[in-house]
């Protein structure tokens, strides 16, 4: 128990670090002066990306946490 614990952590951890930029965006916001733009729009892809995933985990838990009941 104690390693998935650790693993979620690092996950979550690793992934508000993530740059989720693809090369074309990264090309024209690295040409202006302030990187505001740049934070902005890499906020809004890692935050896009992580709906889905956060949505497919809690419905796999609620899954999970039915039929662990079935088998007792």
């Amino acid at each position: 128990m104690k390693n998935r614990i650790a693993f979620f952590l690092f996950s979550f951890l690793f992934f508000l670090k993530s740059n989720a930029q693809c090369a074309m965006c990264r090309a024209v916001l690295e040409s202006e002066e302030g990187q505001t733009a740049a934070e902005g729009i890499n906020d809004g892809i890692v935050y896009l990306m992580a709906i889905p995933y956060i949505l497919v985990a809690g419905i796999g838990y609620f899954i999970y946490r039915k039929y662990s009941k079935l088998k007792k």
